[in-house]
């Protein structure tokens, strides 16, 4: 199995996804209302993460052994063929706090960024939408995003289980249920907390 990690010291970075590159700024269609809603990569690190909090940018980068564990562990509706992997390890006071991953998918024809804290037991610590593309009427409101607080990667983590889809929104409901999942399994393959720090042995670049 390949996986290396390259970490790039504790700031937060600009535009690299952490499974797609992707932009956050407001496209034409959308005008300023819509990018008023919108959350940058900063932002939404630092709500997750305040000061003191530490961060520490990092590179996964994964093999076909890892994608087949991935879609194991997610399932097929939530694979990924995305084989580098950025993702944001937050540390305070040297003990580990939690993981930020970005999720950029489409949820009928148009885009979903989000933003999926995981804790240090793998579980999601929060949940937040960067950029929604659809219709305003089915992003997912903060009050439905919470019930993914605390959720594993499990039976329960599923709109069979116990994520009740949002009504009117199957799509929203089935794309954000799936990005958690897709989080949740390459966390479970990359193991940010086994790495080596910045600087180690094991790192590259």
């Amino acid at each position: 199995m390949t996986r290396r990690t390259a970490g790039t010291g504790p700031r937060m970075a600009g535009a690299l996804c952490a499974l797609v590159l992707l932009s956050v700024l407001p496209s034409d269609r959308d005008g300023a209302a819509a990018a008023q809603e919108r959350l940058t990569q900063d932002e939404a690190l630092r709500l997750a993460f305040p000061p003191p909090a530490r961060l520490e940018r990092r590179t996964a980068f994964l093999d076909s052994a890892d994608l087949a564990a991935v879609r194991r562990a997610a399932g097929e509706d939530a694979a990924t063929s995305q084989r580098v992997v950025t993702y944001y390890l937050a540390r305070r006071d040297g003990r580990p706090l939690g993981v930020a991953y970005f999720d950029g998918h489409r949820v009928r024809s148009l885009q979903e960024v989000l933003m999926v804290v995981v804790t240090p037991d793998g579980r999601i610590q929060r949940l937040e939408v960067l950029r929604f593309d659809e219709p305003p009427e089915y992003r997912p409101p903060e009050g439905w995003l919470r019930q993914f607080r605390g959720k594993a990667l499990d039976d329960d983590l599923s709109l069979r289980g116990g994520i009740v889809r949002m009504t009117g929104a199957t799509l929203t409901s089935q794309a954000v249920t799936r990005a958690a999942r897709r989080v949740l399994a390459l966390h479970r393959v990359i193991r940010p907390f086994e790495q080596a720090p910045t600087g180690s042995a094991g790192t590259t670049r």
